[in-house]
Protein backbone atom coordinates (compact mmCIF):
# COMPACT_ATOMS: atom_id res chain seq x y z
CA UNK A 1 0.00 0.00 0.00
CA UNK A 2 2.84 2.52 0.93
CA UNK A 3 4.21 1.49 -3.03
CA UNK A 4 1.16 2.89 -4.23
CA UNK A 5 1.22 5.87 -2.61
CA UNK A 6 4.39 6.67 -3.12
CA UNK A 7 3.97 6.13 -6.81
CA UNK A 8 1.23 7.75 -7.36
CA UNK A 9 2.47 10.54 -5.98
CA UNK A 10 5.43 10.62 -7.74
CA UNK A 11 3.07 9.89 -10.75
CA UNK A 12 1.22 13.26 -10.09
CA UNK A 13 3.97 15.69 -9.12
CA UNK A 14 6.19 14.40 -12.65
CA UNK A 15 2.86 15.06 -14.15
CA UNK A 16 2.42 18.56 -13.07
CA UNK A 17 5.84 19.72 -13.04
CA UNK A 18 7.37 17.83 -16.04
CA UNK A 19 4.89 18.03 -18.94
CA UNK A 20 5.88 20.71 -21.40
CA UNK A 21 4.34 19.50 -24.57
CA UNK A 22 3.46 22.42 -26.25
CA UNK A 23 0.43 20.85 -27.14
CA UNK A 24 -1.82 19.47 -24.94
CA UNK A 25 -4.44 17.72 -27.07
CA UNK A 26 -3.22 14.18 -26.26
CA UNK A 27 -2.85 15.12 -22.32
CA UNK A 28 -3.43 11.86 -21.67
CA UNK A 29 -1.15 10.10 -23.82
CA UNK A 30 2.03 12.52 -22.41
CA UNK A 31 0.69 12.01 -18.71
CA UNK A 32 0.75 7.75 -18.80
CA UNK A 33 4.39 8.07 -20.43
CA UNK A 34 5.81 10.44 -17.91
CA UNK A 35 3.70 8.49 -15.64
CA UNK A 36 5.01 5.51 -16.38
CA UNK A 37 8.28 6.33 -16.40
CA UNK A 38 8.49 8.11 -13.25
CA UNK A 39 6.89 4.74 -11.98
CA UNK A 40 9.16 2.25 -13.28
CA UNK A 41 12.43 4.74 -11.76
CA UNK A 42 10.38 4.54 -8.45
CA UNK A 43 10.21 1.05 -8.53
CA UNK A 44 13.43 0.07 -9.11
CA UNK A 45 14.26 1.22 -6.45
CA UNK A 46 12.51 -1.25 -3.79
CA UNK A 47 13.75 -5.48 -3.59
CA UNK A 48 16.55 -7.47 -5.33
CA UNK A 49 16.59 -9.69 -8.62
CA UNK A 50 12.83 -10.70 -9.44
CA UNK A 51 11.55 -8.72 -6.66
CA UNK A 52 13.11 -5.78 -8.14
CA UNK A 53 11.80 -5.95 -11.45
CA UNK A 54 7.90 -6.60 -10.30
CA UNK A 55 8.25 -3.30 -8.47
CA UNK A 56 10.01 -1.99 -11.28
CA UNK A 57 6.80 -3.53 -13.69
CA UNK A 58 4.34 -2.46 -10.58
CA UNK A 59 5.60 0.88 -10.56
CA UNK A 60 5.49 1.71 -14.54
CA UNK A 61 1.79 0.43 -14.58
CA UNK A 62 0.49 2.53 -11.63
CA UNK A 63 2.57 5.48 -13.17
CA UNK A 64 0.94 5.18 -16.23
CA UNK A 65 -2.63 4.82 -15.00
CA UNK A 66 -2.11 7.69 -12.44
CA UNK A 67 -0.56 9.42 -15.01
CA UNK A 68 -3.23 8.91 -17.58
CA UNK A 69 -5.97 10.09 -15.21
CA UNK A 70 -4.02 13.39 -14.28
CA UNK A 71 -3.14 14.15 -17.93
CA UNK A 72 -6.46 13.16 -18.79
CA UNK A 73 -8.10 15.99 -16.50
CA UNK A 74 -5.53 18.86 -16.55
CA UNK A 75 -4.37 21.76 -18.67
CA UNK A 76 -1.81 23.83 -18.33
CA UNK A 77 -2.84 26.39 -16.41
CA UNK A 78 -3.87 23.42 -13.97
CA UNK A 79 -0.63 21.85 -13.63
CA UNK A 80 0.92 25.55 -13.25
CA UNK A 81 -1.08 25.99 -10.59
CA UNK A 82 -0.61 22.70 -8.87
CA UNK A 83 3.08 23.07 -9.47
CA UNK A 84 2.83 26.74 -7.41
CA UNK A 85 1.14 25.07 -4.69
CA UNK A 86 3.27 22.23 -4.18
CA UNK A 87 6.26 23.83 -3.91
CA UNK A 88 4.90 26.59 -1.60
CA UNK A 89 3.32 23.99 0.55
CA UNK A 90 6.58 22.38 0.51
CA UNK A 91 8.77 25.38 1.33
CA UNK A 92 6.66 27.73 3.40
CA UNK A 93 3.91 26.07 4.88
CA UNK A 94 3.75 25.12 8.37
CA UNK A 95 2.57 20.66 9.25
CA UNK A 96 -0.76 20.41 8.99
CA UNK A 97 -1.72 23.73 7.31
CA UNK A 98 -3.15 23.50 3.94
CA UNK A 99 -2.22 24.91 0.28
CA UNK A 100 -5.18 25.63 -2.40
CA UNK A 101 -5.10 26.03 -6.10
CA UNK A 102 -7.67 27.05 -8.23
CA UNK A 103 -8.29 27.36 -12.45
CA UNK A 104 -11.53 29.41 -12.29
CA UNK A 105 -11.51 29.04 -16.35
CA UNK A 106 -11.48 24.82 -16.11
CA UNK A 107 -12.76 24.70 -12.47
CA UNK A 108 -10.46 21.95 -11.97
CA UNK A 109 -8.79 22.39 -7.93
CA UNK A 110 -6.77 21.17 -5.53
CA UNK A 111 -5.07 20.97 -2.13
CA UNK A 112 -1.24 20.13 -1.09
CA UNK A 113 -0.46 19.69 3.13
CA UNK A 114 2.43 19.08 4.40
CA UNK A 115 1.72 16.40 7.13
CA UNK A 116 5.41 16.19 8.74
CA UNK A 117 9.53 17.87 8.69
CA UNK A 118 12.59 16.21 9.03
CA UNK A 119 16.02 15.32 8.41
CA UNK A 120 16.89 11.83 6.78
CA UNK A 121 19.75 10.02 6.94
CA UNK A 122 21.82 11.95 4.59
CA UNK A 123 20.77 15.04 6.29
CA UNK A 124 18.47 15.76 3.79
CA UNK A 125 15.29 18.39 5.11
CA UNK A 126 12.64 16.17 3.73
CA UNK A 127 8.49 16.67 3.86
CA UNK A 128 5.87 14.06 3.93
CA UNK A 129 2.57 16.09 1.71
CA UNK A 130 -0.51 14.85 0.47
CA UNK A 131 -1.76 16.20 -2.57
CA UNK A 132 -5.31 16.04 -3.52
CA UNK A 133 -5.79 17.49 -7.08
CA UNK A 134 -10.48 17.69 -7.85
CA UNK A 135 -11.18 17.09 -11.59
CA UNK A 136 -14.43 17.18 -12.29
CA UNK A 137 -15.54 16.97 -8.69
CA UNK A 138 -13.72 13.84 -8.20
CA UNK A 139 -11.48 13.80 -5.46
CA UNK A 140 -7.21 11.69 -6.36
CA UNK A 141 -4.96 11.34 -3.80
CA UNK A 142 -1.54 11.38 -3.64
CA UNK A 143 0.73 10.73 -0.80
CA UNK A 144 4.59 11.69 -1.02
CA UNK A 145 8.25 12.66 0.38
CA UNK A 146 10.30 15.21 -0.79
CA UNK A 147 13.66 16.02 -0.10
CA UNK A 148 15.23 19.43 -0.54
CA UNK A 149 18.22 18.56 -2.85
CA UNK A 150 21.52 21.32 -2.73
CA UNK A 151 20.39 23.47 -6.00
CA UNK A 152 17.18 24.17 -3.69
CA UNK A 153 14.75 22.00 -5.56
CA UNK A 154 13.04 19.44 -3.80
CA UNK A 155 13.22 15.35 -5.00
CA UNK A 156 10.39 13.08 -4.59
CA UNK A 157 12.10 10.03 -2.52
CA UNK A 158 10.53 6.78 -1.50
Amino acid sequence: MRFTRIAAAFALVVSLSACASGDFGNKQLAGSLIGAAGGGLLGSQFGDGAGQLAATAAGTAIGALVGNQIGQGLDRADQAAASRAQIQALETAPTGSTVVWRNPDSGNAGRVQPLGTYRNTSGEFCREFQHTVLVGGEAQDAFGTACRQPDGSWRISG
